[in-house]
């Protein structure tokens, strides 16, 4: 099974910082979402919540009443999380669906739904664990990665992913699970992930489109992803 690669360790190998380097503007996206729709949650869950640098994140810029609840299968990835740990911060090695008490005001399912073999068994499981769901997404499909040659493959050689997805797939897929969409925005992950002068330059037509037409640039050019928050 693909999880195997996670709960083996083998996942860690090819990713030693499990994706730390993209908590900032992942977190950043959860209180833009939070505070655009009036939201103070008082106890917020992650599934599949990897190094736990999101929630650590949260957890500095967000009511100091607030308490974090981390879940991941993968046990290379809960022990990134010990050092982060704290009183209001916890951390379990668990499928979250499987906890009988599990449940929170908001629970973050960040990256997650791409690794699933069945999603939409997935998000029946976890519909009831939370009042709001939010979700984030890479939208990998695009007219970009579809004309370059071993676009998608390498990031399921790479990154384990199962499945790819537009925006309108993604709100559809939660739409026939009987989810109601609150809310949703994308977010520019390629720009965000650029720090050196030359690759700033080489994301100016994505931001150039965008700025015209968000739905057309992010379906001709990639690089960004959406995040969602359902009920």
């Amino acid at each position: 099974m693909p999880t195997n690669v996670f709960v083996s360790g083998q996942y860690l190998e090819k990713i030693p910082q499990w994706h730390t380097e993209d908590s900032s503007w992942k977190a950043k996206g959860v209180l833009e979402m939070t505070k655009r729709n009036c939201l103070s949650p008082h106890t917020i869950g992650e599934v599949g919540c990897g190094a736990g640098e999101v929630l650590r994140q949260l957890q500095l810029q967000m009511d100091p009443e607030c308490l974090f609840f981390g879940y991941d299968i993968a046990p290379a990835a809960i022990e990134l999380c010990r050092s982060r740990q704290n009183e209001r911060l916890h951390f379990q090695l668990a499928d979250v669906t499987k906890e009988p008490n599990a449940f929170f005001d908001l629970l973050l399912v960040l990256d997650v739904l791409e690794h699933q073999e069945n999603y939409f068994s997935f998000l029946r499981d976890i519909k009831a664990l939370a009042t709001y769901k939010l979700f984030h997404q890479v939208l990998d499909l695009s007219v970009y990665t579809l004309l370059t040659k071993d676009g998608l493959t390498k990031r399921r050689r790479l990154l384990e992913d199962l499945h790819f997805f537009t925006k309108d797939t993604v709100l559809q897929t939660l739409r026939d699970e009987h989810y109601e969409i609150v809310d949703w925005f994308y977010a520019p992950r390629s720009i965000y992930r650029s720090s050196k002068i030359k690759e700033k330059i080489r994301q100016l037509p994505r931001a150039f489109f965008f700025s015209l037409h968000k739905d057309f640039a992010v379906r001709l050019l990639g690089g960004y992803t959406l995040f969602v928050l359902a009920k």
